[in-house]
């Protein structure tokens, strides 16, 4: 499959999934209790046998590459890699990319020394698991020059998406982005063959944003000034090339935003949760810790999922998350709550420390009551907090050491809340 080049668009600032995009890069963001959001695209590759892979970034990419950097390695038999393209200054572009399209056309340059036939563009931000291979294969057969991932969505959805046209041979005749609630856009039903999505209802086929380009297709697309895909060169393409639709019919989630991250997470918890990280022949990888097994000591744990190296002392936890070598000491209670863990476990002398300066250990401390958050790595939370359980109206906004988005609590990386903090 060398003949593929995959390229994973990692997003600009990441402003929607802010404040856990403040010092990391939107792939970067720690999701499921161990994984990282990139790992989702990568993963779908390499079980499509698909090992070229290009991450295109330009915001906060130091935690993004540590973690590539340690995670992806393969051998040099396998003529595989996973690699940053951040962008940068060349004597051809000084500026940053401007958008999704300008992200690719300005790495032409690393990319065309590969000598692909194909080019396949994934989104860093989305929860699905992919077959790219027969993804690939019905391009090929197909005889388009491009072939566009798409998913059944409801009217209300299809507002805030890019809406395709197709016809009953696959061939889309149509773009047409983000339409909004009100505008008519009834002719754009998909033929009823096409609409059989066991996790989507609606009449309409919404774009994924994962794309396969011939070679040639993706040079002569992008030979101009277009900024974006979506909302440029795909509705260009279409009245000049033949474009194919391919109708994914799995679970598709666009984690796009804090409300569409916290629920795509707690939903990984759920008895039988749409997507499942436990398909064998399918695994999502990420970076191997080698850390211990948690340890639960006296507790109470309700559809809960707990990643390793955790230690849970006397504790109540319902429909959460705890990431990986999280503290929860007695008596604490989390209730739909997203605890993405700690880099590192801190020693005795840096407990001490902690002490001397009346800041709590890394973790969640005795008695402490979590209900409705996101908790980031290295959090430091004191005995005796109320988090999100007593009544308040949550109004959006930085209140310092935490922040309030969609109506969730967010506690950012390395925040210090002192004991008996009520938010």
């Amino acid at each position: 499959m060398a003949e593929v080049l995959s390229i994973v668009l990692g997003g600009g600032k990441g402003t929607r999934l802010f404040p856990l995009t403040q010092a990391r890069a939107k792939p970067a963001v720690p999701f499921g209790g161990k994984y990282r959001l990139v790992d989702i695209p990568i993963s779908n590759c390499i079980n499509a046998n698909l090992r070229q892979i290009y991450i295109l970034t330009q915001f906060n990419s130091a935690s993004l590459h540590l973690h590539l950097s340690q995670t992806y390695i393969f051998d040099s038999f396998s003529k595989g890699f996973v690699e940053i393209l951040a962008a940068e200054q060349t004597f051809e572009h000084s500026g940053w990319y401007e958008g999704t399209a300008d992200a690719v056309r300005k790495n032409f340059i690393h990319f065309r020394t590969q000598n692909p036939s194909y080019y396949m563009i994934l989104s860093g931000d989305q929860l699905y698991r992919m077959d790219l291979k027969d993804f690939l294969n019905k391009h090929k057969e197909s005889g388009a020059a491009i072939s566009i991932a798409c998913t059944t969505v409801s009217r209300e959805d299809a507002s805030q998406l890019g809406i395709l046209k197709v016809n009953q041979t696959g061939t889309i005749t149509e773009f047409l982005e983000k339409p909004g609630p009100t505008k008519d856009i009834s002719d754009f039903k998909a033929p009823a063959e096409l609409r059989r999505d066991k996790f989507r209802e609606g009449e309409f086929m919404a774009s994924m944003g994962i794309y396969v380009f011939n070679a040639e297709a993706m040079e002569s697309c992008l030979a101009n000034e277009s900024a974006d895909f979506g909302k440029e060169i795909i509705p260009l393409a279409i009245k000049n090339l033949k474009v194919n639709a391919y109708v994914f019919n799995g679970y598709w989630e666009d984690i796009g935003t804090i409300k569409n991250f916290y629920e795509a997470n707690l939903n990984l918890t759920s008895v039988t949760p749409k997507f499942d990280f436990y398909a064998e022949e399918k695994p999502i990888y990420t970076h191997i810790r080698n850390l211990p097994p948690s340890k639960m000591n006296f507790s109470n744990m309700n559809q809960s999922i707990a990643a390793e190296g955790c230690i849970i002392t006397n504790a109540t936890i319902s429909n959460s998350i705890v990431g990986v070598r999280t503290i929860i000491e007695s008596g604490a209670s989390l209730n739909g709550v997203i605890c993405m863990g700690a880099d590192f476990y801190e020693t005795e002398a840096q407990k001490r420390q902690n002490a001397e300066k009346h800041v709590p250990n890394i973790g969640i401390g005795r008695g402490t009551i979590v209900k409705g958050a996101i908790i980031d790595k290295n959090a430091c939370i004191g005995e005796g907090c109320r988090i999100g359980i007593d009544a308040m109206n949550r109004n959006e906004g930085n209140y310092g050491h935490y922040y309030i988005v969609d109506g969730i609590i967010v506690i950012p990386k390395n925040a210090v809340l002192y004991p008996g903090t009520v938010i």
